[in-house]
């Protein structure tokens, strides 16, 4: 007769570049001690942050069944991730629509019974030991290797001295935890072996991580277009934070900071083109906004790549950010570098207004990045020196993670500028729709990726 048995899996995936070099950890743990009975990593080339979590959650139930082969249906699991969308997905309650991810659901559900398994969605913070394991395997597969279990997992292989000494837990006597984590590991070895769908989960040197050439800069329509008459753009000192950058460098390939660049939803202003920034009346989002808002929420669910979201503090960033972290159980952290330029006298105002009103200060406006907006406004340069301080200590903070950043044309347009090297006049010549997505990864040399401009599909 099958004896109930009862283990929590914690498991974890990360990609360092969302795709880019990928591993996963997991680990079995008694619940009655808290002692690990089992762990599991890997390296697994290059994938998606959702394929590594998947793979995670898959070793996880992988090992805990082969720790009990004679519980059968008595064997109960409780997994615990910070991956809202794979415990969502497992749990029956969001649909699965990503093709990637329906194969890995259905390897994971085929493990054990349905009843057996119960899923709980926790922070980053609680899942330290399968966070680490999978950092552990990506830092293995940077230096060409795999992910070795530590001396302390090994020695599961001999008699636990705190378990011989104490009460036996509630798995079994002392002698089960050794025997079950010798034969999990052969069932993860026997797992990794398996042959798998061509491309879906790639093995170590099938696809090494390759950074994109940079993107040349985006020419399309002028938002608003500079007065034919207007004078050259003076080239702007840069700020002294940018990093100096280069192809005769030696490149860094390690895990950059990707910022996935998200401007807020329509506000009552936006379709009105008039000039929004962080000088007037802060408006709230629109009903268009926020059902703008939900489908960027649904993307970046189905996606599964955001690990933190940053943003303005203004009210219709905030809004915009707080659906989208609603969804993604995130923290919405905000910092004020983020938030839009400030227009002085011309907030709330269309540009023919204020070129009707405040033609001679529109002019110079245009000609100069040094040039402030009539009344006390910011310059183009003086917004340009506070994003890029931004930028550097969000860089600095969530090195190898990817960030959403929930903000506003001008700052949007500044990052992905500053990205390329491109000129201050070059502002002119991006056209950034409400919603839209843009992204840029950040690496250690200073180098930048520009990935996406002006995306709006997931609002179709």
């Amino acid at each position: 007769m099958s004896v109930a048995r009862q283990v929590v899996v914690e498991a974890d995936g990360g990609s360092r570049g969302n795709p880019g070099p990928a591993g996963y950890g997991a680990v079995v743990i008694d619940p009655a001690t808290g002692e690990p009975l089992a762990e599991a990593a890997e390296y697994i080339g290059v994938a998606t942050n959702n394929v590594a979590e998947y793979r995670g959650l898959i070793a996880g139930l992988t090992a805990a069944k082969a720790l009990f082969p004679d519980a059968g249906d008595a064997l109960r699991v409780h997994v615990r991730m910070d991956s809202k969308l794979v415990v969502e997905q497992m749990s029956g309650r969001w649909k699965i629509k990503h093709p990637d991810m329906k194969p890995l659901a259905a390897r994971a559900a085929a493990i054990l019974p349905p009843s057996s398994v119960t899923y709980e969605w926790i922070p980053r913070a609680q899942n330290k030991h399968a966070d680490r394991l999978a950092n552990e395997a990506m830092d293995a597969g940077r230096d060409g290797r795999q992910w070795e279990e530590s001396a302390s997992t090994a020695a599961l292989d001999a008699p636990n001295p705190r378990t011989a000494s104490g009460p036996p837990p509630v798995q079994g006597p002392p002698g089960d935890q050794a025997a079950g984590a010798a034969r999990a590991r052969a069932a993860l070895a026997a797992a990794r072996g398996a042959a798998a769908p061509e491309g879906l989960f790639p093995m170590p040197g099938a696809q090494e991580p390759e950074r994109p050439l940079p993107a040349a800069p985006y020419t399309g329509p002028a938002a608003p277009p500079p007065e034919p008459t207007a004078a050259p753009v003076a080239p702007a000192s840069e700020p002294t934070a940018t990093p100096q950058t280069g192809w005769s460098s030696a490149p860094d390939l390690g895990a950059p900071a990707t910022l996935v660049l998200l401007r807020h939803g329509e506000t009552a202003l936006t379709p009105q083109k008039r000039f929004s920034g962080s000088g007037g009346t802060d408006p709230e989002l629109s009903a268009t906004g926020r059902d703008q808002a939900e489908r960027a929420a649904e993307h970046f669910a189905a996606l599964g790549a955001v690990q933190e979201i940053v943003s303005s503090p203004l009210r219709r960033c905030r809004a915009t950010a707080a659906a989208v972290a609603t969804r993604l159980g995130l923290d919405v952290q905000v910092d004020e570098g983020l938030r839009e330029t400030d227009f002085g006298a011309w907030e709330g105002l269309t540009f023919g207004e204020v070129r009707e009103r405040y033609g001679d200060d529109l002019t110079a406006w245009l000609a100069s990045p040094d040039t402030a907006p009539t009344g006390g406004g910011e310059s183009f340069a003086e917004v340009a020196e506070r994003v890029a301080a931004a930028r550097d200590r969000i860089v600095a903070r969530y090195t190898g993670r990817t960030v959403l950043l929930v903000t506003h044309v001008t700052p949007i347009k500044t990052l992905v500028r500053l990205a390329l090297g491109a000129p201050p006049e070059a502002l002119f010549r991006m056209e950034l729709s409400a919603a839209s997505i843009s992204t840029v990864a950040y690496y250690g040399d200073g180098n930048a990726s520009v990935r996406l401009l002006n995306d709006t599909s997931h609002l179709r």
